[in-house]
């Protein structure tokens, strides 16, 4: 599977009988040989927003395909199955769950790596707001460098940024992660970036809501996704009955 069509590796495989799924034109698309079958538009599939969140549209690829390949999965079928996917807490907790207040969104994702921070970085900037707040935490077991990253990628993409630290430090102390993610905004970023170090990730959920601006985002990647999705459903909530 690829996100490109014309990819030698595709073209090779196709070329010998063997069957693809490709995202083309718009659509998430099986290949075999010169024929293809148009499964779906992206911008139909719920998972991926539209066409913003761009690595859903990678994961539905590998779905699609195996749906594809097992003979009692009929295309109707994968289609259904694409339209009822719907991002949410309870059918992808921690993956990109957003949640829409008055005046601005919160948005709870389970990226923990460099790579996974940029993918959601790259999500955020195509929704609508005014101002992007991140709430991040560095993995204790990953090399140095790694968290250094996660602060780099956060200071190109944030207009304020909350430290906060997982309950498991992996091996390291507080002080040691939260000191290299520092390390990595500082080598980043290009003017005065708002930073704030809360241990607890209530407490830095509690603070973004609190200190929020109109018409902001905050992104928050979240440590236990059960306790983060809990306590922001309940300021929902609490905000709904006002």
């Amino acid at each position: 599977f690829s996100m490109d069509e014309n990819s030698k590796r595709i073209k090779k495989h196709c070329g010998v009988g063997g069957i693809a799924a490709v995202f083309e034109n718009g659509y998430v698309t099986i290949m075999k040989g010169t024929w293809k079958i148009r499964i779906e538009k992206v911008i139909d599939i719920p998972i991926t927003f539209g066409g913003k969140a761009a690595h859903n549209i990678m994961n539905t690829l590998p779905a699609i395909l195996a749906g594809y390949l097992f003979k009692n999965i009929k295309v109707e079928d994968i289609r259904t199955a694409l339209h009822t996917f719907v991002p949410s807490s309870s059918q992808t907790p921690g993956r990109l769950n957003l949640f829409q207040f008055k005046n601005f969104k919160f948005l709870v994702d389970f990226a923990h790596n460099p790579a996974g921070l940029n993918l959601l970085c790259d999500f955020v900037n195509q929704l609508d707001s005014t101002y992007k707040v991140g709430i991040i935490s560095g993995t204790g077991d990953r090399r140095d460098d790694d968290i250094r990253e996660i602060g780099r990628i956060s200071a190109k993409n944030f207009d304020e940024i909350i430290i906060r630290q997982d309950k498991n430090l992996r091996g390291r102390t507080a002080d040691e992660i939260v000191n290299l993610l520092v390390e990595g905004i500082n080598e980043s970023k290009t003017t005065d970036l708002p930073v704030t170090i809360l241990h607890k990730e209530e407490e830095a959920i509690l603070y973004a809501y609190k200190t929020v601006k109109p018409g902001a985002i905050i992104t928050i990647m979240c440590d236990v996704i059960p306790v983060a999705l809990d306590f922001i459903k309940k300021l929902k909530e609490d905000e709904d009955s006002q």
